[in-house]
């Protein structure tokens, strides 16, 4: 920025963190409203109202499990939380923010995460609290402009990159503690293709030249267990960190269908980069606004005492999370308090070298069969997969689990099959089309099958092994 003071200002860097923020949750909001009802509504797989009796049953109320559907988790109630957590991301995204406004929106995603279950037992859902969380305290406490008059506490800046810092090392510790492939350098010859959701792009990315692959490996933990480091270090060091790691993010955006994991992971980088880095590529009258209120900045005593207590805070929160990166019992994706304040993460810690797949499929008779299409997990072998990230299919990601267990393990597979057979609506809302739009079939079966990529070139998009029966077929009739 012209004039640029002697210290690093984070005028624009606030700017970019909140739209960014404001786009994943408007993400997020936007799948629960297609999704939260068939998955935990009334008549869902996993029933919420069941799941707050277990709950309260087990002597737990609002101070373990914090969530508005205590007082009402009818499917009007899942819908309304839903679209008021949409409608003010995007608020947020046209550039409007303040704390309560991001309070809110946090407390909202808190609610159906806390409700969620199997569906949102993800580790991207408590980095989005802990995100989110730590976005309010950018904020003034009333002034919502792009711009406003208050600075951005230097703390919270600090605690973003202490947020990215555990993230980086936390995925990378637990690869080097996991499966032996990301130690031998060869996990890259398996992750694209057995990824939970391909993209468009990963067949491509699998049969790249094995050099490459590897060098893929050694990038990735360059980004995971290097960089991290330097997010704390003079201007020069803490830029290039940042680089390097939103860089890992971009190719796995483009290599796969990964939800909005990615996207939120790129939000606690940004706060490597100060002012003088967003100048360059932001357009100039942007950066003139980011420089009149840097010029017009007033001092906000609370807003640094609160910043203070913040960090504070999130440094005794923090504890057990370090602890936890320093165990060779490391667990990811775990949090240590109800609010979800601060927490562990980690992802692939180990790599599957082959691709399972359940298929449900109908019939009428029990002799012609007709696969569910998903919308986002292969199905048929001649269908090229989608761009779906940075929206989430919660049903796809659960039977890639499911896929390599039982489905005894996923009780919720057989309610799924009575809802098919059922012709329920929101259960084959779940599902890319619905094979029999006149009246349900009278049988469902799943079949369990191993999928491969086809060489470049094949006139099909994968090859698939059937390995044998997964539900039998059933009928409401018998």
């Amino acid at each position: 920025m012209d004039n640029q003071p002697s210290r690093p200002s984070y005028w624009l860097t606030r700017f970019v963190i909140l739209r960014l923020l404001g786009a994943v949750y408007a993400v997020a909001f936007l799948v629960a409203i297609n999704q939260l009802v068939p998955l935990v509504g009334a008549h869902g797989l996993l029933p919420a109202g069941l799941f707050l009796q277990e709950v309260r049953s087990a002597g737990e109320g609002f101070v373990q499990l914090p969530t508005l559907f205590w007082w009402g988790h009818s499917d009007t109630a899942l819908l309304t939380v839903s679209w008021t957590g949409f409608l003010l991301s995007m608020i947020v995204v046209a550039g409007f923010a303040n704390a309560p406004l991001l309070g809110v929106l946090w407390f909202l995603y808190m609610s159906i995460v806390n409700i969620g279950q199997d569906w949102y037992g993800y580790g991207w859902e408590i980095q989005m609290l802990e995100t989110g969380f730590l976005a309010i305290f950018l904020c003034p406490l009333v002034e919502a402009r792009p711009f406003p008059r208050r600075e951005p506490p230097f703390q919270v800046i600090v605690l973003f990159r202490w947020l990215i810092l555990r993230i980086m090392l936390g995925s990378g510790l637990i690869k080097l503690r996991g499966d032996k492939v990301w130690t031998h350098w060869t996990a890259l010859y398996y992750h694209f293709e057995t990824q939970p959701i391909p993209g468009p792009l990963s067949r491509w990315f699998h049969f790249l030249p094995r050099l490459v692959l590897r060098i893929g490996v050694w990038y990735n933990f360059l980004a995971e267990l290097v960089a991290p480091w330097f997010v704390f270090f003079p201007r020069p060091w803490r830029h290039s960190a940042g680089v390097i790691i939103v860089l890992l993010q971009i190719v796995l955006i483009f290599s796969g269908n990964l939800s909005f994991l990615n996207w939120l992971t790129i939000i606690p980088a940004l706060a490597c980069f100060d002012d003088s880095f967003w100048a360059r590529l932001l357009p100039r009258a942007l950066v003139r606004k980011a420089e009149a209120a840097r010029d017009a900045a007033q001092p906000s005593r609370a807003m640094q005492v609160t910043a203070w207590v913040l960090t504070v805070v999130i440094a005794l929160f923090s504890i057990q999370p370090v602890l936890n990166l320093l165990s060779n019992e490391q667990v990811m994706n775990a949090s240590f308090d109800p609010l979800d304040l601060v927490n562990t993460y980690g992802a692939f810690g180990s790599v599957g070298q082959e691709r399972f797949n359940v298929v449900f499929e109908g019939s009428r008779d029990s002799v012609t069969w007709t696969p569910y299409p998903y919308k986002g997990l292969p199905v048929a072998p001649d269908k090229r997969p989608p761009q779906i990230a940075p929206y989430q299919l919660r049903l796809d990601w659960q039977m890639w689990f499911a896929a390599m267990a039982t489905p005894d393990e996923y009780p919720w597979t057989y309610t799924l099959v009575s809802r098919l057979l059922r012709g329920d609506p929101g259960a084959v809302s779940l599902f890319a089309g619905n094979p029999f739009p006149g009246q349900p079939p009278r049988y469902i079966r799943a079949i369990l099958y191993r999928y491969r990529f086809a060489p470049p070139g094949d006139s099909l998009w994968w090859r698939r092994d059937r390995l044998g029966i997964w539900i039998p077929a059933t009928s409401l009739h018998e």
